[in-house]
């Protein structure tokens, strides 16, 4: 694996992120910035790294993402997906630790979709008796 990289890809509502991983230092750059400077918040920040956490190798790689689409939290949990499927493809005896912790299944709720003749996708317009 000494200068190629593993692709993972993960998705949740409408984000998409494209994970590569490769050994090294330990980086984590999302989007060409730092991972602390894109997810400025705690949790978002944990729940990217939890795959590398669950795996004991927070600092035996360099990981690179692109995230598209959704909004903080979607993508930080799109990123989180696609590095376990990243560690799955690198060492498959890593399955099973991270499916017991639920990081290797795809979150597949999406926004419902509009009906015609309501409002949105469940709410009507607001009747009038007269």
């Amino acid at each position: 694996m000494n200068g190629t990289f593993l692709w993972g890809l993960g998705r949740r509502k409408t984000a998409v992120a494209r994970v590569r991983l490769r050994s090294g230092a330990g980086g984590f750059v999302v989007n060409e910035k730092p991972m602390h400077a894109f997810f400025t918040i705690l949790e978002q920040q944990k729940r990217a790294l939890a795959p590398l956490v669950a795996t004991g190798n927070s600092e035996g790689y360099d990981v690179w993402c692109t995230v598209s689409g959704g909004g903080p939290a979607g993508q930080a949990d799109a990123v989180c997906l696609g590095l376990a499927r990243a560690l799955k493809r690198l060492n498959p005896g890593y399955d099973g630790v991270l499916r017991d912790q639920g990081l290797l299944t795809r979150d597949s709720r999406m926004k419902e979709r509009k009906k015609y003749g309501r409002r949105g996708a469940r709410r009507g317009f607001q009747f009038s008796k007269r």
